[in-house]
């Protein structure tokens, strides 16, 4: 091919919208040659690749705007360091089945038992399944519907919480809830009842939510919207961060 007519190529490819084509098309047209690839077949490579990388580009903005706090997935779970929690219930969540029926899952345990990350890797799973996600702290959603409230403008602000697909609620019970603030979380939990999934993760068990919401009635509306369709995982095992402080100091100890 010409110099020519790969700058033309290339600057073609920019005005369309296809940098990757514009930075690789001596690479295709030297895979056309070693192929001996006929026009429709050397035709074909260049468009399933521009496809393929704006398919991986879409992905990579979607996971940003649904303020994940990492992409891991279930892959990067130890699930020897939990020895009671049963990989099998793990992996049943991750066909979705429950995100398809607009269930819920709720993972319970103490903190640094791998909560969020098997929660991220779900909602991952999810938006690579073609479902919608989006993820917040309660204390976080709670700040902006109260924000939102404030300024007369709550109903557009529900609409964060209550149109994708799957919502990651993190952290629910770290901080106790006033009851106009719980009455918030209420909201969200009702308008999406069987409209969307909800993955939340707690520190605190079920009996222990009246004293997080501050109201026992309120609470016990909440649990009876979210465990009507839920899936429950308690993880009751040990700390990663905890292991991977000790084992930092421990080679600290080596060293000196």
């Amino acid at each position: 091919m010409s110099e020519l007519v790969s700058t033309r190529i290339r600057n073609t490819a920019g005005k369309l919208g296809l940098p990757h084509l514009a930075e690789t098309i001596r690479e295709y047209t030297r895979r056309a040659d070693e192929g001996k690839m006929g026009y429709l077949a050397f035709l074909d490579l260049v468009l399933s690749e521009e496809l393929a990388v704006r398919d991986d580009r879409r992905f990579r903005q979607g996971l940003r705007l649904s303020k994940l706090p990492h992409h891991k997935t279930l892959d990067e779970y130890d699930f020897s360091f939990q020895p009671e929690l049963d990989p099998r219930k793990v992996k049943d969540l991750a066909t979705l089945s429950f995100v398809e029926g607009k269930a819920n899952a709720a993972l319970l345990g103490p903190p640094g038992v791998g909560k969020t990350h098997i929660a991220v890797a779900l909602a991952v799973a999810a938006y690579r399944a073609g479902y919608s996600i989006y993820f917040t702290s309660l204390d976080d959603m709670v700040r902006n519907l109260k924000a939102a409230e404030s300024a007369g403008r709550l109903t557009n602000k529900l609409g964060t919480y209550l149109r994708p697909g799957v919502l990651v609620v993190d952290e629910v019970g770290y901080q106790p809830l006033e009851r106009a603030e719980a009455n918030l979380v209420f909201q969200v939990i009702s308008k999406r009842y069987e409209k969307g999934s909800i993955i939340l993760t707690s520190n605190k068990t079920f009996s222990e939510w009246g004293q997080v919401f501050g109201d026992e009635v309120l609470a016990t509306a909440i649990l009876d919207r979210l465990l009507h369709h839920c899936e429950v995982i308690s993880i009751n095992g040990p700390s990663y961060r905890l292991k991977n402080r000790l084992q930092a100091i421990e080679r600290e100890n080596d060293v000196a």
